[in-house]
């Protein structure tokens, strides 16, 4: 039973944190991606990975690693996708210029959709020769 609870224990955060090392921690925990929770930062994310992530990086702080190679360790570990603003280059090239293309794929279909709706209601349209006629008739 008492090896069965630290088999499951979780890691936490240090009691008594450095300023120092907490701010640098804070700085380059926003700038890293939580892989678990995908949409926030391990500074925000409360998962065990970020938590596991966070005191990796004070480790490193701690060893006295700079800020760049904490950041290219992690890239190493886990990728471009742990960056949240990843660097331009032939695997990330989606993720700059997908959103423009999104963009550009709407107008482009919004344009299209206006001038078939306008073609179409001029089709409907009478000429006006009929127009004339008919609204002479209901004149009479």
């Amino acid at each position: 039973m008492a090896i069965a609870g630290v088999a499951f224990g979780q890691a936490s955060e240090i009691a008594r944190p450095d300023a120092a090392t907490e701010e640098r921690l804070k700085v380059l925990a926003e700038e890293l991606r939580c892989l678990v929770c995908q949409n926030q930062t391990i500074a925000d994310s409360h998962a065990p990975l970020a938590l596991d992530l966070r005191n990796q990086i004070r480790t490193q702080i701690a060893e006295g690693r700079s800020d760049d190679q904490i950041r290219g360790y992690m890239v190493e570990r886990y990728g471009d996708f742990v960056l949240y603003r990843p660097p331009l280059k032939a695997t990330t090239v989606l993720l700059w210029v997908g959103p423009f293309a999104l963009l550009a794929f709407a107008l482009a279909a919004f344009y299209v959709i206006t001038r078939k709706r306008r073609a179409a209601a001029a089709a409907q349209a009478l000429p006006d020769a009929r127009r004339r006629e008919i609204e002479g008739l209901l004149k009479d």
